[in-house]
């Protein structure tokens, strides 16, 4: 899914209330920043978003090259090579670059959810915390919580695509203008976000008890039991929905900047290729 670094502290408090099965809100949150910053230090708030940029740069970087390589091949199929797809491929396009992503970046993420909720003393950095969890817990909890991840991202990154596809077709249609202007991109990305966490939360909150299950102290194994664990100590929402709406603040922040990013820069590069700049 599509975390960005620009938001630490609300990084931070993302992770926290997923992995954790206290009672959590926003005064809470505001509790747990400043309990930490006593405790740890300011720097601390940032814990955990080295990892978090080591992640995202590939994870990014190959979503979108890899959305943009399965938009041709479907339009290829579909015989709208050029053109916007049809609504069922532009879901699948995106849910299939966040596949790709995920699958190639996941051990990343891992260690990302490991750094943020442990002590500063228990892991020095990220190599440091690759190289513990090999050794304590074995290679394959590198890949614990994979399949929420997958089944999350599915819908996570197709919604997300195709959510800030359509609105930028729909804007072409009505307002008769081929590119929206940046601030509109934003708006659309941050639709876009917004939309797809909502939907894909409750596996997202698996994921990350799964993934920190080994420094918890719960011994999450499956997908649904977990689940059950969470609704049955937690209820549904305040377990499967806890932190939404800190994360309501990040994503759509996150994912607005991300899209509008991508698309300016994507511009930017075919006009240079036009002056010639570059070369393919």
């Amino acid at each position: 899914m599509c975390y960005g670094p620009m938001k630490p502290r609300l990084n931070f408090l993302g992770i926290i209330p997923r992995v954790s099965s206290a009672r959590f809100s926003a005064k809470e949150a505001y509790r747990l920043i400043y309990r930490t910053y006593l405790q740890d230090g300011f720097f601390s708030l940032w814990r955990g978003n080295s990892a978090t940029m080591v992640r995202v740069i590939p994870y990014a970087a190959i979503q979108f090259c890899a959305h943009e390589q399965y938009k041709s091949l479907l339009g290829d199929y579909y015989g709208f090579q050029g053109k916007v797809l049809p609504p069922l491929p532009r879901l699948l396009a995106g849910s299939m670059a966040g596949i790709t992503a995920a699958m190639l970046t996941y051990p990343l993420d891992m260690v990302r959810a490991r750094m943020a909720v442990t002590p500063k003393e228990m892991y020095s950095n990220i190599l440091h915390v690759f190289v513990r969890i090999s050794r304590e817990e074995g290679l394959k909890t590198l890949y614990r919580g994979f399949t929420p991840t997958i089944l999350g991202v599915v819908p996570y990154a197709g919604l997300s695509f195709f959510t800030y596809e359509t609105l930028k077709k729909l804007h072409a249609e009505r307002s008769g203008r081929a590119q929206p202007y940046s601030y509109e991109r934003l708006a659309f990305g941050a639709c876009a976000g917004l939309i797809s966490q909502s939907a894909s939360y409750p596996l997202d909150v698996v994921r990350r008890r799964m993934q920190t299950a080994g420094v918890t102290g719960h011994t999450y194994g499956t997908i649904l039991g977990t689940m059950r664990e969470i609704m049955s100590e937690e209820g549904v929402i305040r377990g499967l929905y806890k932190g939404l709406s800190m994360n309501w603040v990040k994503g759509p922040i996150a994912v607005g900047i991300s899209f509008t990013t991508f698309d300016l820069t994507q511009i930017l590069l075919r006009k240079l290729h036009e002056m010639g700049y570059t070369s393919r």
